[in-house]
């Protein structure tokens, strides 16, 4: 981790594991039958790919952001916009208190609307000297 890097309020295991459900749910498609009943296994599992509404991945995402604490919620989002190129490191004070204006009870809804968060998510962490392990 850079000397000049902030420290962050959410351990790197949360985010790696973020990532990688972030990463799970940004390979769903559409879904293409939704009244289909047949067992996954007769369709080839395509269904598995489908983003359905009661998908555990989302199930998941949202469960693990609902339990974080303000300050971890606010850094994950500060994270996800240093990686999408909102700013650099150096502005890392202003990101974060912008996102703790922001801040409400939708964090998990305004992280899974991110088509590329765990692009975004793995990019702030590689700021940091973070590598999460495949």
């Amino acid at each position: 981790m850079p000397a000049d890097a902030p420290e962050l309020s959410i351990s790197e295991e949360k985010l790696c594991f973020i990532i990688a459900k972030a990463r799970e749910f940004d390979a769903k498609d559409e879904v293409t039958d939704p009244d289909d009943s047949s067992n996954p296994s007769d369709d080839a599992m395509r269904s598995v790919l489908e983003d359905h509404k009661d998908d555990p991945v989302v199930q998941e995402i949202v469960s693990v952001i609902h339990d974080m604490s303000i300050d971890e919620q606010v850094d994950v989002v500060t994270l996800a916009w240093l990686g999408r190129g909102d700013g650099s490191l150096g502005d890392w004070s202003d990101l974060r208190a912008e996102a703790a204006r922001a801040h409400n009870n939708r964090t998990a809804s305004y992280l899974l609307g991110m088509p590329l968060l765990s692009d975004y998510l793995e990019e702030a962490l590689s700021q940091f000297g973070i590598a999460c392990d495949e």
